[in-house]
């Protein structure tokens, strides 16, 4: 089984039947098992912040969303994050492929992965951090967890993670 069908699997174990992507090289392969997936919605977006209303209109709806997008853009969400997530108390696992670390061949993604965990925790959010494909074997806990708790979390991937470049 590949990394993005045991992503894949916990979500549809957790329930989780909405899911908002923006395209990302690394989460490519998520992002087709969740196209792929029939007990999944797939509604792509354009942006990131179009995303999070749209888990919050499938959340209202009665589905449990998430969100797969790229920490580039944790800087252009925080509002969205504040005002409709956190205040609303909706529950939002976020996949994010964390660009910019060790591997990165993009220049100009490092200087948002320095921002990337001193934004989340100025949030309050949840962060965990993907290394190594064992982490995924926790992903099954945070989801529960990010349901429990009604709050957005951040699942952080790397390079490394995704076997790098």
């Amino acid at each position: 089984m590949s990394i993005s069908e045991q992503i894949v699997g916990d979500l549809v174990a957790n329930d989780i039947a909405f899911v908002t992507t923006v395209p990302c090289k690394q989460l490519g392969g998520v992002i087709d098992a969740v196209e792929a997936h029939p007990d999944i919605m797939h509604v792509p977006a354009n942006k990131e912040d179009e995303g999070m209303g749209l888990c919050a209109g499938a959340w209202m709806g009665g589905k449990r969303p998430m969100i797969i997008m790229q920490n580039t853009a944790i800087g252009v969400t925080i509002n969205t994050l504040v005002t409709l997530t956190q205040f609303y108390r909706m529950p939002l696992p976020m996949l994010i492929s964390y660009r910019g670390e060790l591997k990165e061949p993009v220049a100009c993604q490092a200087e948002m992965a320095v921002h990337t965990k001193a934004l989340l925790a100025q949030l309050n959010i949840p962060t965990y951090h993907f290394h190594r494909k064992s982490d995924a074997d926790e992903l099954d806990a945070i989801l529960k967890y990010t349901f429990m708790c009604n709050k957005p979390v951040a699942i952080l991937t790397d390079a490394t993670f995704w076997g790098g470049y």
